[in-house]
């Protein structure tokens, strides 16, 4: 992604599964079913980041920002908290074709990301998830090439007195049309499939050249974009193939910037692949 205030100042212009569970494709929006021991495999072990690494160089988001393993999960942060440096956690191997499925647990207000064919410099088609007012959990992004953005809707966040989030509503409505996909959800069911104050699954797809990628929050298709076909404001289709090639890393991030609120945290847990 841009940094947050580039990416909100374009915008304007323009159930958690248990552990090892999986969401598979289907004509209904919203199903469950395990996955086969024999095709998924684990990219996190639950104890310690090996088999991941940080961007190496320093990029726009900053020089790596700090990652842990806590708890079963990998949780990432701000390095130190609130200073604005941030950064990317990616897998030593790389994807061409895959399916993803991953557990993921942001604190509102912080904006993150998770990258499909991504590169040490920060670049990748991106699932959103900026998780914070004005933001987006589950839609593509152009991270660090073209800056396309495929949202529908933003999320907002719902609070109570003490201005604790007790839940989501949604603005800046648009159809999949106008953003070139194939399908989106509609914010009424992201608003009824996400899980606030929970861990929430993530279910991810990508196959192609110049990828199909379609995404999945807690069983329901939050969208389905065509690389080949899209005609989205700013997708460049050769471009970014120049850029990221046929296959990639798959990584998570602290965004860069003084918005992260200071001390909060972004959880990934239960993290499995499967080549196609």
């Amino acid at each position: 992604m841009s940094l947050r205030s580039n990416r909100r100042a374009f915008l304007k212009t323009t159930v958690a599964a248990a552990a090892g569970a999986s969401v598979l494709e289907t004509n209904s929006p919203l199903i469950f079913g395990a996955p086969s021991d024999s095709k998924w495999r684990d990219l996190f072990d639950g104890k310690s980041l090996s088999g991941w690494h940080k961007n190496p160089q320093k990029i726009g988001h900053g020089t790596g920002g700090t990652w842990r393993a806590e708890d079963g999960a990998i949780v990432g942060e701000q390095d130190p908290p609130g200073s604005g440096n941030g950064g990317i956690l990616l897998t030593d191997e790389k994807f061409g074709d895959f399916e993803l499925l991953i557990d993921m647990k942001p604190d509102w207000g912080v904006c993150s990301g998770l990258f499909l064919r991504g590169n040490d410099v920060g670049q990748c088609f991106q699932m959103m998830v900026d998780y914070h007012d004005a933001g987006n959990v589950g839609h593509l992004y152009g991270e660090g090439t073209t800056g396309f953005n495929t949202r529908t809707f933003d999320i907002n966040g719902k609070y109570d007195a003490d201005k604790n989030l007790v839940g989501i509503v949604t603005a800046n409505h648009k159809s999949a049309a106008e953003v070139s996909l194939i399908h989106s959800c509609t914010p009424n069911e992201w608003v009824d499939a996400w899980k606030v104050n929970d861990w929430n699954t993530a279910k991810v797809r990508v196959e192609g050249k110049y990828p199909k990628i379609t995404t999945w929050i807690n069983g329901l298709k939050v969208c389905e974009f065509d690389g080949a076909k899209a005609t989205t404001e700013r997708y460049d289709k050769e471009g970014i193939f120049e850029k990221l090639g046929v296959e990639g890393s798959i990584a998570v991030q602290v965004h860069g910037g003084k918005g992260w609120p200071k001390g909060a945290k972004c959880r990934w847990k239960n993290i499995k692949v499967r080549a196609l």
